[in-house]
């Protein structure tokens, strides 16, 4: 969307659709909840709606909620006080402060255990905290975006799931933006490309085509990965299916036999219509009667067409 500022390749439908959706976002400071499988860009979201926000001029803190050991949730997102436990021998500001006048991004949100749900509920509330061991009421003056990679109405108390939910934005997977690969993979030869010490001019038409046949369960983040191995390990200028793991070159055979072997029903199914007359099986198809010809020697199909000799100088 033309003002928009993000990081996001956006070729494909679903990926306009959702700049349009972060964008009507931005021009608000409702809490945002963000949906989608690992490794689908959650976090770059967050960053442009935030980067496109009232708040811009503020701090981005993005919290890994699934990193943080449960014991400590509560002073990591909320700070504690000198001497509030063990080990607490000075004053820690907790995450909300430290993104006081800005954004805090809680990644991985449906890993918050039970006890720090309800204080983020309160948070959301009545946008106010106190740190671990302390008394003060201490103001929370940030926007908050959630992002998730599981059901929160399963997981979450009901009243917190809603105070998230406010603006929810589902992020496609790879699978369902597969337009977008292409542009993706170059994006990431070209970060690669210029920590290599040998020249890669590109990636050819066979390994763009294996690229876009595989399914991703790892998203962006496992064709960002792959696309370094391959940089970094291949020995040619470009980019071949050889230079990619077995699964994504056993993806693209399955692909190639499945697609001649569904060529090869068509054309049978055709040529049985057609008592074998090669005019009928063409009008059939859709097709032109010469490109009919080259794909019964392709699929070794030329016992189908009823032998009358040669047609047009082709002998079959």
């Amino acid at each position: 969307m033309q003002g928009f500022r993000h990081r996001l390749i956006r070729d494909s439908l679903p990926m306009r659709n959702l700049i349009a959706q972060a964008a009507a976002a931005a021009r608000t400071s409702s809490t945002v909840l963000i949906v989608g499988e690992t490794g689908t860009g959650k976090e770059l979201v967050a960053q442009a709606i935030h980067d496109n926000s009232v708040v811009a001029g503020g701090p981005f803190v993005a919290v890994n909620c699934a990193a943080i050991p449960e014991p400590l949730f509560e002073s990591e997102l909320f700070g504690h006080e000198k001497g509030a436990f063990t080990g607490a021998v000075n004053t820690k500001l907790g995450e909300f402060e430290l993104a006081s006048g800005g954004t805090l991004f809680l990644d991985e949100v449906g890993e918050l255990p039970q006890i720090v749900q309800a204080k983020l509920l309160r948070v959301l509330q009545q946008r106010e905290f106190k740190r671990v061991g302390g008394t003060r009421t201490l103001h929370a003056n940030v926007r908050i975006i959630a992002a998730t990679n599981r059901d929160l109405r399963t997981a979450f108390r009901e009243d917190l799931y809603y105070r998230l939910n406010v603006i929810p934005i589902d992020v496609p997977s790879l699978r369902e933006r597969s337009q977008d690969i292409p542009a993706l993979a170059h994006h990431f030869l070209f970060i690669y490309g210029r920590q290599s010490t040998r020249e890669i001019r590109g990636i050819s038409n066979e390994g763009e085509t294996a690229l876009k046949i595989y399914s991703w369960p790892g998203n962006v983040r496992e064709l960002q990965n792959i696309m370094e191995r391959a940089v970094m390990m291949g020995s040619s200028s470009m980019l071949e299916p050889a230079d990619f793991p077995v699964v994504i070159k056993s993806a693209a055979l399955d692909f190639e036999t499945g697609l001649a072997a569904a060529k090869r029903s068509l054309v049978e199914r055709a040529f049985a219509a057609a008592d074998g007359h090669i005019e009928t099986a063409s009008s059939l198809l859709k097709l032109n009667r010469n490109y009919v010809y080259s794909l019964l020697k392709e699929l070794n199909l030329t016992h189908l067409r009823r032998r009358n000799g040669s047609i047009d100088g082709y002998a079959l």
